[in-house]
């Protein structure tokens, strides 16, 4: 992946605790453009609905109004094409799993050094799940099913990342219009790319789209 400026925001109450998260980004300025910073994830909405041009946005979990975990999965679903990092101190299996089940890409502690939260915002962005080392070794203890290993794989099927994200805008529910807007590409464009989404998944509508996908661990 080219080393293009990603624009990432901050959902975060505590004003010293977001002076020094946004210090550390700072650090990066090379790569890393700072958009804002709100203090929940009702601010957060709204600022989205003004302007969604974010790629990556640093979710803290306990905040007043709407908390980061629900502001998680209305943001997933709204604007599937925004990674989010969750950036707290809690590392209880609970709010792990609630924070991946509700569409988090990964889960950093707000403890991490400015080199580990860089990283953890360019591995995400490159399709990655960046991770705190305690909160990997308790999500490896949470998914330790060996059912997993049945699931069945990728096989040959090869989508681009542009069809990939458009596929997840449509396991969303999202139609043509909404998904040419979240990723600033026009309806025509979508349609093209719905198109050769259904050959290469040998399919003919959106359901059969989604559920190979899913079974195929393609989105």
């Amino acid at each position: 992946m080219s080393k293009r400026t990603i624009r990432v925001a901050l959902a975060e109450d505590n004003d010293f605790l977001a002076h020094s998260i946004q210090e550390k980004l700072e650090l990066f300025e090379e790569d890393i453009e700072f958009k804002y910073r709100v203090s929940n994830s009702l601010e957060l909405l709204g600022m989205l609905k003004k302007d969604h041009c974010v790629d990556v946005i640093l979710m803290d979990i306990e905040m007043p109004e709407m908390d980061g975990i629900t502001g998680t999965d209305i943001i997933s679903r709204k604007y599937p094409q925004i990674k989010i990092i969750i950036l707290t101190v809690f590392d209880d299996e609970d709010k792990i799993f609630s924070a991946i089940k509700a569409g988090a890409r990964g889960y950093l502690l707000k403890d991490e050094p400015p080199e580990k939260i860089h990283e953890g915002i360019r591995m995400v962005m490159e399709g990655g799940a960046p991770m705190s080392s305690t909160i990997a070794a308790k999500t490896l203890a949470l998914l330790r099913n060996p059912d997993l290993s049945k699931l069945p794989g990728t096989e040959d099927i090869r989508l681009t990342p542009r069809q990939i994200e458009v596929l997840e805008q449509l396991s969303k529910g999202l139609n043509h219009q909404e998904i040419a807007e979240n990723l600033f590409i026009s309806p025509a464009t979508v349609r093209k790319h719905i198109e050769h989404i259904y050959e290469k998944l040998h399919v003919h509508n959106k359901l059969e789209a989604v559920i190979k996908a899913q079974q195929k661990r393609l989105i």
